[in-house]
């Protein structure tokens, strides 16, 4: 008897430990779930429809803007295409590129030379302000604008997820490392790569230059300076260099534009694939896509013209170039109690 009252009370013993070992392991796996789950909580407020209850015509007031500022100056399509790019690539896509606060500023860097549109978003967040003051973000509205002026330009529409917040950092020094209009395809992939972004994606976000200009200013090297002797980009066709060079000449204006794709270039197509196809892009970074046997391959399986290639169906590129910008959207996005919600898109709070 003894014997057995001993037993059960090393077992009674043992029990307590054993217990307050299993309650700590569950408080640290609840621990560890929350965390998850507030971590998961925080990338499902990127979803679409965000403001459909805290400001229900928040599309529908920047669709109003954006259109007004495409009919009354189409290659503001281009323009608003292009700072969600610049915008997504520095810092994420948290209206970094918008911050005005003197030389410091993102917006000065040379990697954003020719950004433009920023009274355009401005204009669309002052509407806003008046309706759902504090509620929609810049992020979202430049995410919101660029998917409008692609719809606006013959583009698919695409559903833009929103819930972004506004960054609290814009540096000139930040946008180092924004894709160059000489870098080679390598660097090109590279940069792609860093922000999660793949070769398919390279390629049909470069083909966004199916609208909008170009400057002079970032042709000298290519027409002039490519190699040590001082030529021209091989890749160009030579029924196209004379083309190049008659509009920007060696010491000329170099403010002066040109169309990406001269063709159609108010008009969101692939023509701009068939462009680098066949050796008439404008700019060497589109041609560079040619470069590569992977990127030269993509390129070539959205300019089949409807015919099989290596019996694969052709893909759709606006369906595609739409996912690639969704995808884009949410590189390095600030969501729940991250960053701000800015009163004006140009200054923090």
């Amino acid at each position: 008897m003894l014997i057995m009252l001993r037993t059960k009370r090393r077992s009674s013993s043992s029990n307590v430990v054993a217990t307050a070992i299993i309650a700590v392991l569950v408080l640290l796996v609840m621990h560890v779930m929350g965390s998850s789950e507030s971590e998961g909580q925080e990338q499902q407020q990127l979803r679409v429809g965000f403001y459909s209850k805290s400001c229900p015509p928040a599309e529908s007031i920047v669709h109003a803007v954006v259109k007004e500022a495409v009919l009354s100056v189409p290659r503001n399509a281009a323009v608003l295409l292009r700072i969600h790019f610049h915008d997504c690539f520095v810092e994420g896509c948290d209206g970094s590129i918008l911050i005005d606060n003197g030389d410091i500023s993102e917006r000065h860097a040379g990697a954003h030379a020719g950004v433009g549109g920023f009274e355009i978003i401005e204009a669309a967040k002052a509407r806003l302000e008046s309706t759902c003051p504090g509620v929609v973000s810049c992020s979202d509205i430049v995410a919101m604008a660029a998917r409008d002026a692609v719809f606006l330009s013959n583009g698919l529409f695409y559903e833009v997820q929103t819930g972004r917040r506004d960054g609290r950092v814009s540096n000139w020094t930040l946008a180092a490392d924004m894709p160059d209009v000489n870098d080679s395809i390598h660097m090109l992939k590279a940069k792609f790569r860093q922000k999660g972004l793949k070769d398919k994606d390279l390629v049909l976000l470069s083909a966004a230059h199916t609208i909008g200009t170009t400057a002079c200013f970032f042709m000298g090297t290519r027409l002039y300076q490519f190699n040590s002797t001082g030529g021209s980009d091989p890749a160009i066709n030579p029924r196209f260099l004379p083309v190049l060079k008659s509009i920007c000449p060696p010491g000329g204006d170099v403010n002066v534009r040109l169309a990406l794709d001269a063709a159609t270039e108010f008009v969101f197509d692939d023509l701009i694939l068939h462009n680098i196809k066949n050796g008439f892009a404008v700019i060497s970074s589109d041609a560079r896509l040619y470069d590569s046997r992977h990127t030269r391959r993509i390129v070539d399986l959205y300019t089949q013209n409807g015919t099989s290639y290596k019996h694969e169906k052709p893909p759709s590129f606006k369906v595609d170039f739409a996912a690639s910008m969704v995808k884009m959207g949410r590189i390095g996005v600030k969501t729940g109690s991250q960053g701000e919600i800015r009163r004006v898109c140009s200054s923090f709070n």
